[in-house]
């Protein structure tokens, strides 16, 4: 089978999408012997800044000339996406032959597609002498598949409210299950000043060495070009790391991926950190992929991800905002969307497909009672990109916003655009 029919097969392979739980993965890791002998391992874990911390932490081991395996989710155009080993994403083959290894001993233990390519990664990863695995935790974290193998540092970089149906309707409910990727005596990064005090509670009662960040760690700009990061290593011992360069990405993430390295027995260097910052990426998070006008992509789905992309927004100079939106049915779509309007002047609701996919026209009438000013509803996020990017003017920004589909449909039309000539 191809990796693509491995795929469609895993889809339907459990008798629904998300069930959360470690019994039936942990049980099929074990007969593939995969909870002995690894490398150290760091989980991150959050509502939102998962991926760009993920990125932080793999870019700045990568400059260092370590090798790491970083395993995230979900992917955008391509499975192989989620599997990286030294920056690099997996070709088909080491993918095929782990799902026929899982096959093979899982018996008549049932997988969701989220367990069986997460076993699937850690084969992978098996396969090579790697120094860190970093893991990027799918839904919540204390039932998250990713949660069977133990985090010698963890890290929770924001606590919000997204998936409540799964995980609470309350921080301090969502906030419990993001600490169970904690283990008892290792450390637990927090990433938010105001973690609720429940939350705190809970992580000391379960012997967790806490680090919150404006507290044990911080870091601080010094202009548009240079920050500073202070924090603690391993012997508690403080730290500072003066000049870092502005990033790509989040540079709040960075203070967080820098306070889990300082943790960590491997050894740093200024010029390394400094490298790994620079050339951190991420696909979809604030992407700036053209100017003239400025289009920016950004695969942000709930309300503390909007607001901080509003704030962010808030900060340009463009002679006015186009935001292309299509969102899922199962988000706060007039929380996210509110975050959003004083700095949107005309948006661009969109459908998408499938069984989760929201019908643009109830986006367009929620930004109607909101007072917003709409277009009329598009057919597809791809539709709208090839109509606004006709009637945009140079010094507009073009948002294509809401949904991780939303961004690749954009993605894959500007390549299939592209290899047009």
């Amino acid at each position: 089978m191809t990796l693509n029919d491995w795929l469609h097969r895993l889809e339907r392979l459990h008798y629904k999408a998300i069930d959360m739980g470690l019994e039936r993965v942990s049980q099929v890791a074990q007969r593939l012997n995969l909870l002995a002998d690894l490398p150290l391992i760091i989980t991150v874990g959050g509502t939102n800044g998962k991926g760009s911390t993920v990125a932080f932490i793999e870019s700045i081991l990568l400059a260092h000339g370590y090798r790491v395996g970083a395993y995230t989710s979900p992917h955008l155009i391509a499975f192989n996406e989620r599997v990286r080993l030294d920056g690099r994403e997996v070709e088909d083959a080491p993918l095929i032959k782990a799902f026929e290894q899982i096959e093979a001993v899982r018996g008549d233990t049932s997988l969701t597609y989220f367990e069986f390519t997460t076993l699937a990664a850690m084969l992978v990863f098996r396969q090579y002498k790697l120094d860190v695995i970093v893991l990027e935790v799918g839904l919540g974290g204390r039932l998250d598949a990713v949660n069977v193998w133990d985090a010698d540092i963890a890290i929770v970089a924001s606590i919000d409210l997204d998936h409540q149906q799964f995980l609470g309707d309350t921080r301090e409910k969502i906030g419990l299950e993001k600490i169970g990727i904690g283990r008892s005596g290792k450390p637990l990064i927090l990433g938010e000043v105001d973690t609720p005090a429940m939350v705190l509670s809970a992580a000391a009662s379960l012997g967790l060495q806490l680090l919150q960040v404006g507290d044990a760690f911080d870091g601080g700009v010094v202009d548009h070009q240079h920050w500073t990061f202070t924090g603690r290593n391993r012997e508690g011992n403080l730290l500072r790391w003066d000049g870092l360069p502005q990033t790509h990405l989040y540079w709040r993430n960075a203070v967080l991926a820098l306070q889990a390295l300082a943790l960590t027995p491997l050894a740093l260097n200024a010029e390394s950190i400094h490298t790994g910052l620079a050339s951190a990426r991420l696909t979809g998070r604030q992407q700036i992929v053209q100017t003239q006008p400025t289009i920016m992509l950004d695969v942000g789905h709930n309300p503390h991800a909007a607001a901080h992309l509003a704030q962010r927004l808030r900060q340009g100079e463009f002679k006015r905002i186009h935001c292309i939106v299509g969102m899922l049915r199962d988000k706060a779509i007039a929380d996210t969307l509110a975050e959003l309007l004083d700095v949107v002047d005309l948006w661009w609701p969109v459908t998408l497909s499938g069984e989760r996919g929201l019908d643009g026209k109830v986006i367009a009438q929620c930004l109607l009672e909101a007072g917003a000013t709409t277009q009329s509803p598009v057919a597809s996020p791809r539709n709208a990109y090839g109509t606004l990017l006709r009637q945009a003017e140079p010094d507009d920004l073009i948002l294509v916003f809401g949904s991780f589909y939303t961004v690749a449909d954009v993605i894959q039309y500007r390549q299939s655009v592209t290899a047009k000539g």
